[in-house]
């Protein structure tokens, strides 16, 4: 039985509540096959946009200068955001994306909206940068202007880092707005360049959801980031995709030696699954994203039991050739690489036997998505 999708979602209910909108405007989740917690380090990452949307229907009304803007979110109810206005947490995502869309000479209000996602809330596949991406094109769509996906990246970078404060790197919002369908991506997040690879037929990506949500993750993850950066200025580089293993005697703290230990090899990793691609050699992708796994588990120290405990039965089903946990960690999901003639066996041998905390796992077997786009009402 098939459902409404997202768009279905929100352009039904904006036409109960106001009418015919103008567009809308819809922007992918992501997820990352390798390189975590690269992207703020300057370093590689492999994502692909999922084949889940937040979408936006977008009206203006009003003046585009001064009027006031209406949201009616499906997971979290109706606002009205004004200037100087408190938002919930939520919120804080458009509202960021208003003002400093605002500030790049952008008019900002003036419109309703209803928004409506398929992208599990907390689920670690960047439902938030998918919101600010989808807010971002509307309005870009609407003051008849077009930026590239890297300005359009950076503005929701922006958004995470000034006004919601979470001091993320730039991964999520740049693949949500220029991922290429079929394909997964080589991210340089120093060039800030998106190389699209198509992902071999004989294998498919599963993203498998734990259930478990992530609480309170946001100091943690900034230590990360401040961890990361004591390192590289102990080995006296720019940035740790500057250093090498044998740089990591120099620094002296234990715990950020270990996490520039895995920033380090997470990026050989990254460069070496593109050598395998080229290679058609799936088998060693899969063995990189094993290393990864334990790497953020025992170097980096953001996986969860959750998280561990879903890719051990990952690592035993039908046709896994590796797995790992995706996203900021601690919660949420793991993704893998599996043989395309087991997809189905392997999914349902891991909801099987997957057992933590009485949760019960879902998985979807994900084809790669485009990236952010606009689409006639109608």
């Amino acid at each position: 039985m098939a459902f409404p999708t997202a768009a279905a979602r929100a352009l039904q209910r904006h036409r109960a509540l106001w009418g015919d909108p103008d567009f809308a405007a819809r922007a992918p989740g992501r997820v990352n096959l390798i390189g975590e917690h690269t992207d703020y380090n300057d370093g590689f990452t492999f994502p692909m946009g999922l084949p889940f949307d937040t979408v936006v229907s977008f009206e203006s009304v009003g003046d585009p200068s001064t009027g006031a803007v209406t949201i009616d979110s499906a997971g979290f109810g109706s606002i009205e955001i004004v200037p100087g206005g408190n938002v919930p947490g939520w919120a804080k995502h458009l509202a960021g994306v208003i003002d400093l869309m605002e500030d790049a000479g952008i008019a900002a209000r003036g419109w309703r909206a209803c928004i409506d996602t398929d992208i599990p809330t907390g689920a670690s596949l960047s439902s938030s940068a998918a919101l600010e991406v989808a807010a971002i094109r509307a309005l870009l769509e609407r003051a008849g202007v077009e930026w590239p996906p890297i300005d359009v990246a950076r503005m929701g970078q922006r958004v995470e880092n000034e006004v919601v404060g979470l001091q993320s790197g730039i991964m999520d919002q740049f693949i949500s707005a220029g991922a290429v369908e079929g394909h997964a991506s080589l991210m340089d997040c120093r060039a800030l360049t998106l190389t699209p690879t198509r992902i071999p037929e004989n294998v498919v990506v599963a993203v498998m959801d734990t259930k478990t949500r992530r609480v309170l993750a946001e100091a943690a993850y900034d230590e990360r980031r401040t961890s990361c950066e004591r390192a590289a200025a102990a080995m006296g580089v720019t940035a740790l995709r500057d250093a090498t293993l044998d740089d990591l005697a120099r620094v002296t703290d234990e715990t950020d030696r270990r996490r520039a230990h895995h920033i380090v090899t997470e990026n050989a990793r990254v460069v070496a699954v593109m050598e395998h691609l080229r290679d058609g050699d799936v088998k060693a992708v899969g063995a990189r994203m094993n290393e990864s796994h334990v790497s953020l588990r025992d170097d980096f120290e953001v996986s969860g039991p959750g998280l561990d405990a879903i890719v051990e039965v990952a690592g035993s089903a039908p046709g896994c050739l590796g797995a790992r946990m995706t996203g900021g960690g601690f919660a949420g999901c793991a993704v893998a690489l599996v043989r395309a003639d087991d997809a189905d066996a392997f999914a349902a041998d891991v909801v099987d036997r997957y057992d933590y905390d009485g949760l019960t796992a879902e998985v979807w077997i994900c084809e790669p998505s485009a990236g952010a786009s606009i689409s006639p009402a109608g």
